[in-house]
């Protein structure tokens, strides 16, 4: 039986069989059409391909301080925090959008009420000695902090709760009174039981796990480098085998610095790949052809904050709005943060909320109700006296318009006070400026509110709950009100963004309290600054978005990467 001819057989068949003529163009249509089959072919499955993140690579992290707590119930320096967030694990992290999700837990409900949380922990959740994560390492993780012996920094937020294991993999934490902020407490990291549980808490500072963590994070310590004296130098990490997610990074190295010059040379040399210890004057100077800079303004508002039971001339409003208007905040973001920062006019970094972004000095100024400083001054009854200073009667007296500002001596402070400074200066304000040491800073002027202006910063959560900086409740020592400002509409609605459930009201209740503390300038808003974080363009960060602290950058470390690889959709890793 003769053997079937395949189609291409035949086809050639049917050309070689052609006079020659012939035969020379069919023979050339036949390459076209082949040529244009595999060009077509390769450009639909080129469409369709997508690059998604392969395994490989490696981050080198440069840090300026030496680790001495890595331990979530301890950790304060940001040396210690960075690494927390890489090797342990909480209930909840911030996702890449910035919004809290579940993490070692599978579920948090909330009462009605806003009193119970109601924690069901995940079954698949290990430490790193292969010991599965359940609710007694919490509880274990929440006392700890609680307890006013070891003296942790996060006590605060573990006041007034009742903690109780339900089953193996669920407990409840009960307020006294409802606070709808709570829920970001649960991003703490969760510590084995079983490795602290025998220490005394006198003792507990002293644990070599301090330093040689067992967490339950996506990374976890492979090796330990120390210096000739015994000092830790860095950490090699490893992906954590059992973690939920696998990091798409081979390893994480950790390297620490003394201070910020050797830093800079560390990474100018290429020793590390990544860092967000350099000063915003160094990172401006950097070429940006081989890193990228990621920057994201934290909760932190930096003004000058008045008492006036200290000074007749900051009781009057005029003078207050005067040296509101006159300050440059474009200039000083500019200036003291090298532009990494948002200028504010307000008690919230309203870009971290994803509200209203227009509470800039620019756009104020645009505005047909704006008013320069001296028409303020002179509506106000204020008059220039020989010397140029502003000088108004004031309680039976001649009170001349003089401000003097305390503050920190730290470069940052300094620039600030400066800035502002030649500012009011400009316009006929006597200025004198006083800094402190941080200690001296905190004691003497903070805590006894003995100032008449005072320039600082504070630090708000993520959610910039304004209740323990401008409740009346909160104006004396030890409350965070150093403006001792009291006003009964504004109580009353921070305590409602406390209670509430409701996400879009407690938004607008913050943006309205915030419109109200403004118009009344107890203090005079400057700025937020951002994180700078400077990473190899060879490394793929993940988002960063709302973030409450610098080390919260590291919430979806896993997700980076450093090489990519080509697949159809289907293939691609959730």
């Amino acid at each position: 039986m003769p053997n079937k001819l395949s189609i291409t057989d035949h086809l050639l068949g049917i050309i070689e069989n052609k006079k020659p003529s012939d035969r020379f163009i069919l023979r050339g249509l036949l390459i076209f059409t082949i040529a244009t089959f595999i060009y077509f072919t390769l450009s639909v499955n080129n469409s369709f391909l997508i690059n998604t993140p392969a395994r490989g690579g490696v981050l080198i992290e440069g840090i300026v301080g030496i680790p001495r707590f890595v331990n979530p119930a301890l950790a304060i320096t940001r040396a210690d925090q960075d690494t927390v967030a890489l090797i342990y694990s909480g209930l909840m992290k911030i996702d890449e959008k910035g919004t809290l999700i579940p993490d070692l837990a599978e579920n948090i409900s909330v009462s009605e009420d806003g009193l119970i949380y109601t924690i069901i922990l995940k079954k698949n959740r290990f430490f790193h000695d292969d010991t599965s994560i359940t609710a007694k390492d919490v509880i274990f993780t929440i006392n700890l902090m609680r307890d006013p012996d070891l003296k942790s920094p996060l006590r605060g937020n573990w006041n007034d709760i009742t903690i109780t294991e339900v089953g193996k993999y669920e407990l409840t934490v009960t307020l006294a009174e409802a606070y709808s902020p709570f829920i970001e407490n649960f991003i703490f990291g969760v510590m084995p039981e079983h490795i602290w549980n025998n220490l005394p808490i006198e003792q507990l500072p002293f644990s070599q796990y301090n330093t040689e963590p067992i967490g339950s994070g996506p990374f976890m310590i492979a090796k330990v480098n120390r210096d000739s004296s015994g000092l830790i130098s860095g950490y090699i990490l490893r992906p954590a085998p059992k973690n939920e997610i696998q990091p798409n990074l081979d390893s994480l190295e950790l390297k620490f610095f003394q201070n910020e010059t050797l830093l800079a040379t560390a990474l100018e040399k290429g020793e590390i790949t990544s860092t967000i210890f350099l000063p915003a004057e160094t990172i401006s100077q950097l070429n940006q052809d081989k890193v990228e800079i990621i920057t994201h303004p934290l909760p932190r508002i930096f003004g000058i904050f008045f008492n006036q039971n200290r000074s007749v001339v900051l009781r009057d409003k005029a003078a207050r709005e005067a040296l509101n208007v006159a300050i440059d905040r474009e200039l000083l973001v500019k200036e003291v943060l090298s532009g990494f920062g948002v200028p504010t006019t307000k008690p919230i970094v309203t870009e971290h909320r994803a509200l209203l972004l227009g509470d800039t000095v620019e756009e104020d100024n645009s505005t047909s109700t704006f008013r320069s400083p001296e028409e303020i001054l002179q509506t106000g009854g204020w008059k220039k006296n020989e010397a140029g200073f502003w000088e108004k009667k004031l309680d039976d007296s001649i009170q001349i318009l003089s401000v003097t500002i305390r503050t920190g001596n730290s470069p940052l402070f300094q620039k600030t006070a400066d800035g502002v400074a030649l500012s009011w200066r400009k316009i006929g304000i006597d200025v004198h400026i006083e800094q402190y040491e941080q200690t001296g800073l905190v004691q003497s002027v903070i805590r006894s509110r003995d100032f008449e202006a005072l320039l600082f910063g504070l630090d708000m959560n993520r959610l910039q709950d304004l209740y323990p900086f401008w409740h009346s409740s909160q104006k004396d020592d030890p409350g965070l009100n150093i403006a001792q400002y009291t006003n009964v509409h504004v109580d009353r609605l921070l305590e409602e963004a406390r209670t509430t459930q409701d996400n879009d009201e407690q938004l607008r209740l913050l943006e309205e309290t915030s419109q109200i503390i403004a118009s009344e300038i107890p203090a005079i808003f400057l700025f937020a600054p951002s994180i700078s974080y400077v990473v190899n363009k060879n490394i793929n960060a993940s988002e960063m978005n709302m973030l409450g602290r610098p080390a919260d950058r590291f919430m979806n470390i896993s997700n980076w990467h450093a090489r990519t690889t080509v697949v159809w959709p289907i293939f691609e890793q959730n």
